[in-house]
């Protein structure tokens, strides 16, 4: 599913980040794990299609990620790829509902109204489809934004600190969804974070030093 080999990047200050070889299987659930500096973001950021590394090899499926052109990878990201930020960075003047069908539409896809009350649904967020962001309470929106990450039945879920503004029982819920929505939508999770209260709900990690 995941796949990437002797992965490096050296930024223009000089500072080179080396990342271990690291296999990823399709349905797994893992955690990516590191300290701030680490080159966690850096990591994410080129498995996502963010970054390219100035060496090395990144494959999601069959797909060498960085043989794609601008386009065709933009297009890749965005129907095979889920992202849950740290922040919702839904459009305000519109609504749920709304929100999710311009994630078809960035993707390329056509909108399907089905879809988006199939996956609100699975997070009892469906009496909210039509309110605006601001009507949200911190968890709704957190479950929006999964809503979001996985509308296109991504084939690679990636959550970027998800928990680290939550307390314990907010953190333990948001894990619970995204194991729970990976698994509905047979996607490969990958959670990134530095926070260690996460380590006990996986049992596949990839740390970095």
């Amino acid at each position: 599913m995941i796949s990437i080999q002797s992965v490096s990047h050296q930024y223009t200050s000089g500072h080179q980040l080396q990342f271990a070889d690291w296999q990823v299987n399709n349905g797994e659930q893992w955690l990516l794990l590191g300290q701030s500096g680490s080159g966690k973001t850096t990591l994410l950021h080129i498995l996502t299609g963010l970054l390219t590394p100035t060496h090395g090899k990144v494959k999601i499926g069959d797909t060498d990620l960085y043989s794609l052109s601008s386009k065709k990878l933009d297009a890749f990201r965005g129907q095979q790829i889920g992202i849950v930020f740290q922040k919702p960075h839904l459009i305000k003047s519109l609504n749920i509902t709304e929100n999710l069908l311009l994630a078809q539409s960035f993707a390329g896809l056509p909108n399907n109204k089905k879809r988006v009350e199939e996956v609100l649904d699975s997070l009892n967020m469906l009496p909210k489809k039509n309110a605006y962001p601001q009507e949200l309470s911190q968890g709704q929106l957190q479950r929006v934004t999964i809503a979001r990450a996985v509308i296109n039945k991504p084939t690679l879920l990636i959550a970027d600190e998800p928990t680290s503004s939550l307390d314990d029982k907010n953190a333990e819920a948001v894990l619970a969804l995204l194991k729970e929505q990976s698994t509905l939508n047979q996607a490969t999770l990958v959670v990134a974070t530095h926070d260690k209260r996460v380590k006990d709900a996986f049992t596949l990690t990839y740390t970095l030093s």
